[in-house]
C-alpha cells in the first residue's frame, strides 16, 4: 500500500545488489511512495548483482562508483543532480563488507591491511558520501540521510568480527555529521539497527542462521525483515520525521532490550537437559566456581 510519503522527493541508493539487498527493497518501496531515484553501487558490484533490473523496474539511472573513493563519488553527486535537475532529498547508505570475514579471520588474529579496507569501506565512505553532498551543497534543506547498521556496534556478538568496530564508527559518524548538516541546513542523519537479515553481505557472517534463530526467539515481535526495514526507512526520508536526527533506531522486533525470552531459555534448558526450575534449585550443576559453593 502506498501513502504518498515521498511524493515529490528525490533520493541516491548505495547498495543495492541483488532482489535481497535491503537497499534494494528500499528502492522499490520508494519509489511506489512517489519519489525518484538514483541507485549506485561500485562497478564489479553492478556486473555481478542484477540492479538493471531494479533500475528498470524503477524508472531509474545506475551510477557506478565506488564510495571509498572521493572522484567517484563528486561525480555521482554531479550526475544525480544533473538527472535531478537540482538538488535531492534523500539518501541511503547500504554499504559493508570485511575482507577479515571474508578470508575468515577471527576478531584476534585479524589482517590489519583488511582491517583498513573494512574501516573504510563500511564506515569511512559513510563520512565521504556526506562530506561530498555537503560540499556539492546537493541536499535540500530538511532532507535526510540513513546508513543501516547492527546492534553489534554495542554489544559482543561472537563472528561479526571487525564489522563490530566499523559500526561503531559509522553511527559516530552520523552523530558528528548530523549536527553539523543540521545546524547548517536542518539535514537529518541517522542510522538504523537493523535485524540479522541474510542479504548477500550479511551471509558471510559466521553463524548467522543460528544468530537469526537466537533473535527469533529473542525478540517479542520477532525479526524484522528487509521489507519490514524498507518500510521503516521510508519514515525516516519522510516529512514524518523532521525532528528525529542523530539517532541509532533499533529496529529489531525487540532484541535490543531484552535480557532473556522464555522462547530462548527453553532451548537453553534443552541443552542442559534440565527444567527451570530445577536450574533454580541447583544453579550450579557443573560445579561452583572458585572461591563459592552450591547452595
Amino acid at each position: 500500500m502506498s501513502y504518498n510519503l515521498l511524493k515529490g522527493k528525490k533520493g541516491l541508493i548505495f547498495g543495492a545488489l541483488n532482489e535481497h539487498s535491503i537497499a534494494w527493497k528500499v528502492a522499490e518501496r520508494a519509489v511506489e511512495e512517489g519519489a525518484q531515484i538514483v541507485l549506485t553501487n561500485t562497478a564489479v558490484s553492478i556486473r555481478m548483482g542484477t540492479i538493471g533490473e531494479l533500475a528498470e523496474k524503477t524508472g531509474s539511472i545506475v551510477v557506478p562508483a565506488d564510495a571509498t573513493n572521493v572522484s567517484d563519488l563528486e561525480n555521482l553527486i554531479d550526475k544525480a543532480m544533473e538527472h535531478f535537475g537540482g538538488k535531492f532529498d534523500f539518501i541511503l547508505h547500504s554499504i559493508g563488507m570485511s575482507p577479515n570475514v571474508r578470508k575468515g579471520r577471527t576478531y584476534d588474529d585479524l589482517d590489519y591491511d583488511f582491517l583498513a579496507k573494512t574501516l573504510d569501506i563500511s564506515a569511512i565512505s559513510f563520512h565521504k558520501v556526506i562530506q561530498v553532498a555537503r560540499k556539492k551543497d546537493a541536499l535540500n534543506d530538511w532532507g535526510s540521510i540513513v546508513a543501516l547498521t547492527y546492534i553489534a556496534a554495542q554489544r559482543v556478538l561472537y563472528g561479526y568480527n571487525d564489522m563490530a568496530d566499523a559500526k561503531a564508527l559509522l553511527e559516530s559518524i552520523a552523530r558528528s555529521f548530523g549536527y553539523i548538516y543540521g545546524r547548517e541546513k536542518k539535514i537529518r542523519v541517522n542510522t538504523v539497527s537493523q535485524s540479522p537479515t541474510p542479504t548477500t553481505a550479511g551471509s558471510g557472517v559466521l553463524g548467522l542462521d543460528d544468530l537469526m534463530n537466537f533473535a527469533e526467539r529473542m525478540s517479542p515481535l520477532g525479526n524484522a525483515t528487509a521489507d519490514d526495514c524498507a518500510n521503516y526507512v521510508i519514515t525516516l526520508f519522510s516529512d514524518l520525521t523532521r525532528k528525529v536526527t542523530m539517532q541509532n533506531l533499533f529496529h529489531d522486533g525487540g532484541f535490543s532490550s531484552m535480557g532473556m525470552s522464555r522462547r530462548a531459555m527453553k532451548i537453553y534448558e534443552a541443552g542442559l537437559g534440565m527444567k527451570f526450575d530445577d536450574v533454580k534449585s541447583n544453579p550450579y550443576p557443573f560445579g561452583a566456581p572458585e572461591g563459592e559453593t552450591k547452595r
